[in-house]
């Protein structure tokens, strides 16, 4: 990993959290991710398992962690599986935890290799009155590939099969979507770098300029500053592709007139920034584009206002699209009788606003977190309202990263340029 260590204070305190939610007599494993084949003999780059990495700090393949809390034996209270090197590792892949580094990293003390873990298991089965395991349980996920939680959990239900198994993911959830301090400077790290990411292109674009070429200048800054690249797919729209949601394509020449949507974020220590930005190609927006961005910036200040603890994401999303519906009219691209008459259930704001606002953010892009509770203080969205108009050939998305806190949120990207003036600005600076 390229990002510099972390306080083991903040893997102590989630994993305190986690056993705190664990009834008697309880036990849970946690998996690290599968290393996923990519073609012939390379695998992808390697990403820890979120759940883990939150419970223990380690960042490292071939993991397993045990948190058992009432263990009869104090050694397995808490427990860290690792991969053991050896001369030939060490000359192939590389260097590898060492114990003591285990420690120095999670704050666990009690240190195993991965090879003893199968035999470990069965006693701590057999001490155990439940085990819950993990999996991804995002509401946006459906599995085809059996991964390493789910080949884990039909090996377990098969060997015991009187052991009653719970599910750790609702615990993860309630605890994840809550970030503590310490997260929050990872978070804000990540976005720092994503904003000298977005400083180097304003003076990079131009007309002519390749999607691809914008890509690459946002990667160099990324990965001169210890984020371990992109947190998801950059996408580099100009003109009609930014009205392609989620169009990763990024090899098409910029057009001086066109405006080009550029949504991405840097991931440092494994914790996601997500912004997006549109700038003008020639480096001044038309009159017709600028009236766009604006309606659109205002929406975003108008939602940003309703990202506070006790509101509901459902109440939220409508209450965002009342806003956008108004601005949308303003446009002229929505006609105000006509929109008295529409049904509630299919609103006429959609047609050119088709996405949600808000989502969790955190150690993923798409984090995980219960939309059904009402907002509250330590969670983190995102801010993205948009207004796409494929016969304009035109596409306006503006988002920031909001942490909710009892006294109002925080706009984490409080320093990135947003105004359409200070766009422009910059660009010719």
């Amino acid at each position: 990993m390229k990002y510099t260590s972390i306080d083991k204070a903040l893997f102590e305190g989630n994993r305190k959290k986690f056993a705190a939610a664990l009834p008697a007599g309880a036990m849970a494993i946690f998996n690290a991710n599968d290393e996923m084949p990519r073609s012939a003999d390379g695998n992808f780059a390697f990403r820890q398992n979120a759940d883990l990495f939150y419970l223990s700090g380690i960042d490292q393949e071939e993991t397993v962690l045990v948190v058992f809390p009432n263990s009869p034996n104090p050694a397995f209270r808490e427990a860290l599986f690792l991969k053991q090197t050896d001369a030939h590792i060490a000359v192939w892949e590389g260097h590898k935890y060492t114990k003591e580094e285990a420690r120095a990293a999670s704050g666990i003390q009690n240190i195993y290799w991965i090879s003893e873990f199968q035999k470990t298991l069965p006693m701590l089965m057999n001490w155990a009155s439940s085990c819950y395991l993990n999996a991804n349980e995002h509401d946006r996920y459906a599995h085809t590939v059996p991964y390493r939680d789910m080949r884990f959990a039909a090996d377990v239900r098969q060997r015991w099969p009187l052991m009653r198994i719970e599910r750790a993911a609702p615990i993860m959830q309630q605890l994840r979507q809550i970030k503590s301090d310490a997260e929050i400077v990872l978070m804000q790290q990540a976005i720092d770098i994503t904003d000298k990411a977005f400083h180097r292109v304003l003076k990079f674009v131009k007309p002519g300029v390749m999607e691809y070429e914008i890509e690459a200048e946002i990667q160099h800054e990324f990965l001169r500053n210890r984020a371990s690249g992109p947190a998801y797919g950059s996408i580099i729209a100009s003109g009609p592709n930014a009205c392609v949601l989620h169009y990763v394509d990024n090899n098409l020449a910029c057009q001086d007139g066109d405006v080009v949507l550029m949504d991405f974020g840097a991931e440092y220590a494994n914790y996601a920034a997500d912004l997006t930005r549109c700038i003008p190609v020639g480096g001044k927006f038309t009159k017709r584009q600028r009236e766009v961005y604006n309606a659109v910036l205002s929406v975003l200040k108008f939602a940003t206002g309703r990202l506070v603890v006790g509101n509901r994401i459902d109440d939220y999303h409508k209450e965002v699209g009342l806003a956008m519906e108004e601005q949308l009219i303003k446009l002229g691209l929505l006609d105000a009788a006509e929109v008295k008459q529409q049904d509630p259930e299919r609103p006429l704001y959609k047609r050119y606003f088709m996405h949600g606002t808000s989502h969790f953010l955190g150690l993923d892009v798409h984090d995980v977190g219960n939309k059904f509770e009402p907002m509250k203080a330590g969670m983190v969205f995102t801010c993205e309202p948009g207004i796409y108009i494929p016969e304009e050939g035109l596409g306006i998305r503006l988002e920031n990263d909001i942490l909710i806190t009892d006294k109002g949120n925080v706009n984490l990207m409080q320093r990135i340029p947003l105004e359409a003036s200070d766009i422009e600005a910059v660009m010719a600076s």
